[in-house]
């Protein structure tokens, strides 16, 4: 028997204890572990990427694993509580908590790996589609941020063209966006070709 949906105010509680999922520093955490504060080492982001160019390749997988967890488990009971609806709108907090942490004075990572487990549990098709873009993109540009920034932005669409709602939808193109805003510094670098590239030395 399904459980009745909660109330406006229940919603609310559990999209505000979902945005508190997101802003959990799993990088800090990892990384400490190896002596290294992702927050002021390489490229300052507390992020996968980051983690393993400045703590070795095994942190930089557990934050990634980290990171999706906190998307999946906020999209997941978000879900289970109160239908898709939730769900998305519990993922998509947690990945406004990755990014925008009140915690942290509102400086987070950029919110992929958060998203991606978000869109694992809610958008699993949609997530297929733009891991794939990603992979392809990856394997022509070396460029872990042009990757990143294009599947984003194609998930909204993918997501509409396998039956997500409008309101969704939405939702999820404000997420995208977010994620997209939180590359900006890598928008200019690669504007301006300055980009680091996978397996470039600096």
């Amino acid at each position: 028997m399904l459980a009745s949906a909660p109330s406006a105010g229940a919603a609310t509680a559990w999209v505000v204890a979902a945005y508190l999922v997101g802003t959990f520093p799993t990088a800090q955490l990892v990384a400490a572990r190896w002596g290294v504060d992702p927050t002021r080492a390489g490229s300052g982001n507390p992020g996968a990427t980051n983690v393993a160019r400045t703590a070795g390749r095994g942190a930089g997988v557990a934050t990634l694993v980290g990171d999706l967890g906190k998307g999946a488990l906020a999209a997941g009971v978000g879900w289970a509580v109160g239908g898709h609806g939730l769900g998305v709108a519990c993922g998509v907090a947690a990945v406004v908590g990755h990014v925008l942490p009140v915690t942290r004075r509102f400086r987070g990572g950029k919110g992929v790996a958060t998203g991606a487990g978000m869109a694992l549990v809610v958008f699993p098709l949609a997530l297929a589609a733009a891991a794939l873009v990603f992979a392809a993109v990856l394997a022509v540009s070396r460029t872990v941020s042009l990757a990143s920034i294009v599947a984003v932005a194609l998930l909204p669409v993918a997501a509409g063209l396998t039956g997500a709602g409008g309101a969704e939808v939405a939702a999820l193109a404000g997420c995208a966006a977010l994620v997209v805003v939180a590359h900006r510094d890598n928008i200019v670098r690669l504007a301006h070709g300055d980009e680091r590239r996978l397996g470039a030395r600096r």
